[in-house]
Formats: structure tokens, C-alpha cells, sequence
């Protein structure tokens, strides 16, 4: 579903990626981690063409994501992207988010696009709040909201990208829930995130990233019970030792 190919980009003299592959099929959940700075956000920003690279070759369901006749927009429309911040309209209600892409994009009725929105609405447990506004939700409900919004466009695959860092910890598990009803589904999945119990739970494989370079890419419990590398040893000790 997505291969990514000695991807390689620079911000000016800075090299963030460096020959960065991966291959994510057709319903797998693959989680992304490392530290602060080691091209994780970049690499997954890659993917959708909101970043853009300098080498290698990004395909998303066999569209190359660099090619120069690829219609981005048409792209972004399939894959569903969800981000640390929101991103929600404000001044629109949570139905109204939900429904203004796939009507203008996708070319469906009013009537279509709210009976998805709110089916999607009930799946991640916020039916009742489809009135309201961003403002009047909590963080984990944005998020929430964020995902159903993603998901009303009948994406092929959703990125994540850190989902619940901005969240205060009571609000991470309810967006975490809706996460791994998602993959339980079939969703294809490419997720930056340190919250190693989802990644432990739902994961297929682990990337771990160092440096812009892709360190590791193994099967989650090779991962988490054989790290290959030192520095991912040095990684998974301070981060699971809390």
C-alpha cells in the first residue's frame, strides 16, 4: 500500500532523511519512533506530499506520491492524515468538518455526507456532540473528531502523526481506543507516536528512527524484546522504564 524508497531530503545544508526505506502493506499497522529530531514527522509528511523530497520515490497504492503529473490533492483525498494539533475549522460544527471534503471533493450529496459523518461520529463515541464546535470539545474529543474527518473521505490508508502528544494524559487513552478499533478494522496504518503500549498492542512492525536514517524496521516483538542495535536498546530503556 505504501512503498517508500531511498528517500532522501535536505532543508538547505541540513540532510533530515537519508535513504529512508519502507514497505507497508495492505492492512498493516506499522508504528514509527525514536527521538526528537530523527526525521520521524518528515518522513510520514513525505508520504502525503506535504513535504516534499529531494531523492528516492514515494507510492502510495502504486501512485507515485513525486511523479510530476501525480494530482496531490487527489492523493491527500485517499490518504487521511491525522495531526499532533487538531486542525479542526473552528468556526464550523463538528458536522460541518466532517462533511465539507466530501462534498466539495468527493462530489457527494449534503444528505450522503452527513449520514456517513454521523455514522462515523458514533464509531469514535461523540454521536451526541455533532452540533458543537471545536471550542466546546476537549482536546481527546478533537482528536476524536479529527480522525472521524480523516475517515470521512474513504481513505486507503491514515497517517498519524504523534496524535496524542498535545493531550493531557486522561484524554490519550479514549483517542488510543478509537486508534486501536481502527487497526482492528483492516485500516493500513502508519503511526508516530512514543506510546509504546499502543505500539506493543497493535503494531505489526516497528521503525525506529535515529539521525534521519532508518535504524530498524522489525516485527513488533523482535523489536521489543531483541532490539538489533544499540541505539535502539539505549532508546527502549529510557522510554519503557516509566
Amino acid at each position: 500500500m505504501i512503498s517508500i524508497r531511498s528517500v532522501s531530503k535536505w532543508y538547505g545544508e541540513f540532510h533530515a532523511l537519508k535513504s529512508c526505506s519502507a514497505e507497508i502493506g495492505k492492512g498493516e499497522v506499522v508504528v514509527v519512533c525514536g527521538p526528537s529530531g530523527s526525521g520521524k514527522s518528515t518522513l510520514i509528511k513525505c508520504v502525503n506530499g506535504l513535504e516534499l523530497f529531494q531523492k528516492g520515490e514515494i507510492l502510495v497504492d502504486g501512485v507515485s506520491v513525486n511523479a510530476r503529473g501525480t494530482n496531490l490533492p487527489k492523493l491527500r483525498a485517499r490518504v487521511g492524515m491525522v495531526f499532533q494539533h487538531f486542525e479542526l475549522f473552528p468556526h464550523l460544527s463538528v458536522l460541518q468538518n466532517l462533511t465539507l471534503a466530501p462534498c466539495r471533493v468527493l462530489g457527494r450529496s449534503s444528505q450522503q455526507a452527513a449520514k456517513k459523518a454521523e455514522d462515523l461520529l458514533a464509531m469514535v463515541g461523540l454521536g451526541d456532540q455533532k452540533s458543537k464546535f471545536p471550542a466546546q470539545l476537549s482536546g481527546g474529543q478533537q482528536q476524536r473528531v479529527a480522525i472521524a474527518r480523516a475517515l470521512a473521505m474513504d481513505p486507503v490508508a491514515m497517517l498519524f502523526d504523534e496524535p496524542t502528544s498535545a493531550l493531557d494524559p486522561e484524554m490519550i487513552n479514549e483517542v488510543l481506543d478509537v486508534m486501536v478499533k481502527l487497526a482492528q478494522s483492516g485500516m493500513t496504518m502508519l503511526v508516530v507516536t512514543h506510546e509504546m503500549g499502543f505500539a506493543k498492542r497493535v503494531a505489526d512492525r516497528v521503525i525506529f528512527m535515529d539521525h534521519g536514517e532508518i535504524v530498524e524496521d522489525r516485527l513488533k516483538q523482535d523489536f521489543f524484546e531483541n532490539p538489533a542495535t544499540d541505539r535502539a536498546q539505549q532508546f527502549l530503556s529510557k522510554i519503557l522504564s516509566h
